[in-house]
């Protein structure tokens, strides 16, 4: 496993994340009583395209970000984990016990004790260690802060008991078992993955245990757009039902016909049995399953146009998976708190300042938290003031893609 530096990790940005590790090291040392050993890093990720399609086998183009969360360690010489979180209550977990446990789900222990078991099923080892951990990552919001965390774990897992060998699709998986598992989250594994390998990645999910990743080299800053990510101040922490409803309504369509996932069909077999399928599985599965067909072809799609160059191709793209996850996938507000839909003004506002121009969409699982927009840079400063204007100061994040994955970091 190697290090990077920090400004292999974070490009221009690399002298303002020496001093926020600086500030975590002088926390950790208050803590612990003791200076940290090791410092690990961990990013967000940016879903591009591909809107739920990640739990039935399908492909998705995603990235990792410049938000990121990091971590001071030290090995300890027991079975032992303390973690403490900025803003956060102190996680202890004692790694003797792998199973997972009704009074951890939902929380961050879970994910601790989740990601341990999963590497030690795999034949890896784990073991104890002390560990501060901040974050910029934005919980709730659909930038994924509870993969970046699983990931960061699992690199500190791998780097402190197994020399490094762990590869970053194996802590994406582990990653994902204890969010599914243990924190008891029914996630797809398209949010470990992009945040475990970095850069910016197609993935397909058709063979699980091997999933096929391909690197995509891209630059939306020579192409005069920035990528934004608004966060509507809504939270996904209690909206887990609404989440978890997306990949059962698809499996219920592939279960109709004998099927695991709908990777496993083609959209004609759906058009074609319409009358079945909606007294079956009801209308929002069929169209769910629709967008699943629809989404998953998008991929290919704007993959090959960014990489021909054609930049307003790839807009169109990604408007019209918006589209499909507004009206087909349903996935813009809550059905069961209809008087909250900041993702809806979000968009509204995003596109009354983009006209024809550039592109938005819902970011990530929905319901609530984030947008994303790319917006053209003659148009930035307008698009950031509107959603400020309606979400308050900070909402909107300038992002850029970050080159490096879960890692282990280099602060000599």
């Amino acid at each position: 496993m190697a290090k990077y530096t920090l400004r292999q990790i974070y490009l221009s940005d690399a002298d303002a994340q020496r001093e926020r590790f600086s500030k975590a090291i002088e926390k950790y040392e208050r803590i612990f009583g003791e200076k940290p050993e090791r410092f690990f890093s961990a990013s967000g990720r940016s879903e591009v395209g591909g809107n739920h399609t990640d739990h039935n086998c399908g492909r998705v183009l995603a990235c990792a970000v410049s938000l990121d969360v990091i971590a001071c360690v030290t090995p300890r010489n027991d079975n032992i984990v303390r973690v403490k979180s900025e803003g956060f209550p102190e996680d202890e977990v004692d790694l003797s016990s792998l199973e997972p446990s009704q009074n951890e789900l939902g929380i961050s222990s879970s994910l601790i004790r989740g990601v341990a078991a999963a590497l030690t099923r795999m034949g890896y080892k784990a073991g104890g260690f002390n560990g501060y951990t901040t974050s910029s990552v934005l919980k709730g919001s659909g930038i994924s802060s509870s993969a970046a965390f699983e990931v960061l774990i699992g690199n500190i897992f791998n780097s402190l008991y197994n020399n490094g060998e762990i590869d970053a699709v194996k802590i994406a998986m582990a990653s994902q078992t204890a969010e599914n598992e243990f924190f008891g989250k029914p996630s797809g594994l398209m949010d470990q993955m992009a945040s475990s390998v970095g850069g910016f990645i197609t993935i397909d999910f058709k063979d699980l245990k091997n999933p096929e990743i391909k690197a995509i080299s891209f630059d939306f800053a020579k192409a005069g757009y920035s990528l934004c990510i608004v966060d509507t101040k809504g939270s996904h922490a209690d909206l887990t039902s609404e989440y978890a409803a997306i990949p059962a309504e698809m499996k219920s369509v592939a279960e109709f016909f004998a099927k695991d996932c709908l990777r496993e069909l083609d959209k004609s077999t759906i058009l074609k049995n319409y009358e079945a399928l909606r007294r079956r599985c009801g209308d929002r599965a069929v169209l769910r399953a629709l967008h699943f067909f629809d989404d998953n072809d998008r991929v290919v799609k704007q993959a090959q146009a960014l990489e021909n160059g054609d930049f307003e191709t790839f807009l169109k793209l990604v408007n019209e998976s918006g589209y499909s996850s507004y009206c087909y996938l349903q996935n813009i507000y809550a059905s069961s708190d209809p008087r909250n839909q900041g993702m809806s003004l979000g968009l509204y506002t995003a596109k009354n300042v983009l006209g024809d121009r550039g592109a938005c969409r819902v970011h990530g699982g929905g319901f609530a938290g984030t947008i994303q927009a790319f917006v053209p840079n003659d148009l930035l400063d307008e698009f950031i003031s509107a959603q400020e204007n309606l979400f308050g100061k900070g909402a909107c994040f300038v992002l850029s893609i970050r080159p490096v994955g879960g890692t282990e970091v280099d602060l000599t």
